[in-house]
């Protein structure tokens, strides 16, 4: 597993020959595919997190792509993970009351 190699999205190397290149590329063993998205996971999270308003939608939308390839690979779909998601916040809530924790009395 090279260490300078990064998951790429599956169109990734057409459009680089599309545009006169050609990419070296090689298809990942489940294990590494699984590293690898959790490697994107954060290199997103991270992108999104630097973004300024005007592209923060655009890298949420790059976040949302690799958290329903992970619950893929996790054996679940995009229904059941929204499904869990809503189990937990009929249970907890959600974040739109914007309550920030300071600890106990």
């Amino acid at each position: 597993m090279s260490a300078d190699a990064k998951l790429v999205r599956d169109r990734i190397p057409e459009i680089i020959r599309a545009s006169g290149g050609e990419p070296v590329t090689y298809r990942a063993e489940p294990n590494e595919y699984r590293l690898r998205l959790r490697e994107k996971l954060a290199e997103e999270v991270g992108e999104f997190l630097a973004a300024d308003d005007e592209n923060a939608i655009e890298e949420l939308a790059d976040v949302l792509e690799v958290v329903y390839a992970l619950a893929t690979d996790l054996g679940t779909d995009k229904a059941q993970l929204e499904r869990v998601r809503e189990d937990k916040a009929g249970q907890r809530g959600g974040f739109a009351e914007r309550i920030v924790w300071t600890g106990l009395r």
